[in-house]
């Protein structure tokens, strides 16, 4: 059994499948959704930032710099597809308040999600 108290963060990843690729490549809609996640999860954002690539086919790439870590979003509309990744250290935010948070707005069809616990030890 694994002592949760030497967990210096929680870090949550997934997988979504057959999103709406007009979402996907909307700049504001994406920014927002990670906004609105943070605060959920009770994290404080430092920093964003948005890159769109790949042209016509490609999607977005936005990484929020939290206090507590980060949560980015990398989206790719040719295929209907987004990854999710979100790390934080500390007692009080719950990065699966946020991934799940996400995972309602953006609404894919199918998703796969990973939890890993980073400790100390």
């Amino acid at each position: 059994m694994v002592d949760t108290s030497q967990v210096v963060g929680k870090h949550i990843y997934g997988n979504l499948y057959d999103c709406d690729p007009a979402l996907l490549d909307d700049e504001n809609f994406i920014k927002n959704i990670v906004i609105d996640a943070a605060k959920i999860a009770k994290m404080n954002i430092w920093d964003i930032k948005v890159w769109r690539f790949g042209g016509e086919k490609g999607g977005i790439s936005i990484i929020a710099l939290v206090l507590e870590s980060h949560i980015a979003i990398h989206t790719w509309k040719e295929f209907n597809y987004a990854t999710v990744d979100i790390f934080t250290c500390g007692e009080k935010s719950d990065p699966e308040l946020a991934f799940n948070y996400i995972v309602s707005k953006i609404n894919p069809k199918r998703i796969t999600k990973g939890f890993i616990n980073r400790s100390n030890f």
